[in-house]
């Protein structure tokens, strides 16, 4: 355990670190030295399930049932209630799907929905409820998806989204990386992913190979929520990133008693940009249906995002937005 009480991180492979993550609430509570009785009602069979990469619980502090890291994973009773405005698909993602695992909202952009599996199970997960069994396994189920964003030469941009692509291995996502890039009018590539952050052993030496030789230019979009998720293992890792070339950003979440402070929200951009990755998005809440406990007033974030444009560099200011369906864009709230 180091100095400040916080568990030390083991290093192995992404797979095996993927392979021997938390699965289970009272495994959970023992790695944080926390009893039942310490918490909020907690949902001991959840339907969305518990997944905690053993990295990312190294960085929750033992013992303090308000660690921001450890609220953002835990599975509470209150998840299933129903509450009125919040849904199963809360940002329209049905309405936008083309084919099998592509979802085209905006017009100059397309998503990949490239996998189900994610490094870790966030509570607030806007997509919880996706029907992932429905997307593409294989390049070969990709053809109708990849064929649609060939025959709309609007698109520029493809999005990898989930789940989260990085839980492919590095063969079946560059096959699928590759054959977007091949489509003539693709100009640039996205990776949403947070799996650097939660298993920064997965942006190893093939896939900084395999990104560094890619033809257009690729962008990924972390999604850190709180500074301390950047550890040095992890801003190794986006050395590595931005050595071979990928334009790093970050999106957070306004999430109550996790950032929803001034402070929080200034240390989260100074440690984003001292780690060389540019604050990007601040959003809303997503109302999907369990994660009712996580909304913060949106005059709270405006007042965080004034104060911050007031103390930090431009480029250290995230956009405060929300998701609107059915909307062509994101909605500028700040």
């Amino acid at each position: 355990m180091g100095s400040d009480g916080m568990l030390a991180p083991k290093s192995k492979s992404w797979k095996l670190s993927l392979q021997q993550a938390i699965r289970s609430l009272g495994e959970l509570l023992d790695v944080v030295d926390l009893s039942r009785e310490q918490l909020p009602p907690l949902d001991e069979a959840p339907d969305f399930p518990l997944l905690v990469p053993r990295e990312f619980a190294a960085r929750m502090k033992r013992g303090d049932p308000s660690d921001p890291l450890l609220l953002q994973v835990l599975p509470l009773a209150s998840e299933r209630e129903s509450v009125a405005g919040y849904s199963d698909d809360a940002v329209g993602d049905s309405n936008a799907t083309k084919s099998p695992g592509l979802i085209h909202k905006y017009p100059t952009r397309a998503l990949l929905v490239a996998s189900g599996m994610c490094a870790v199970n966030c509570r607030y997960c806007f997509r919880r409820h996706f029907p992932y069994d429905e997307a593409p396994k294989s390049l070969t189920q990709w053809h109708e998806a990849l064929g649609y964003i060939a025959e709309h030469p609007q698109i520029q941009e493809v999005i990898l989204s989930g789940g989260d692509p990085l839980s492919l291995g590095n063969s079946k996502l560059f096959e699928l990386l590759r054959a977007a890039n091949q489509i003539s009018h693709v100009q640039r590539i996205r990776i949403h992913t947070r799996f650097p952050v939660m298993i920064p052993s997965r942006i190893d030496t093939e896939f900084l190979e395999d990104i560094s030789a890619m033809e257009c230019t690729v962008w990924m979009v972390l999604h850190i929520n709180h500074v301390r998720e950047i550890d040095q293992e992890l801003c190794d890792a986006l050395k590595g990133l931005r050595r071979a070339g990928v334009i790093l950003m970050n999106q957070a979440v306004l999430l109550r008693g996790v950032n929803d402070t001034f402070e929080a929200q200034r240390d989260l951009c100074v440690g984003l940009v001292n780690a060389g990755v540019q604050p990007y998005y601040l959003h809303q809440l997503d109302r999907v249906g369990g994660a009712a406990h996580f909304e913060s007033d949106v005059a709270l974030g405006e007042q965080i995002v004034d104060r911050l444009r007031s103390e930090l560099s431009g480029y250290a200011v995230p956009r405060f937005v929300r998701e609107v369906a059915g909307e062509s864009s994101k909605k500028l709230i700040r």
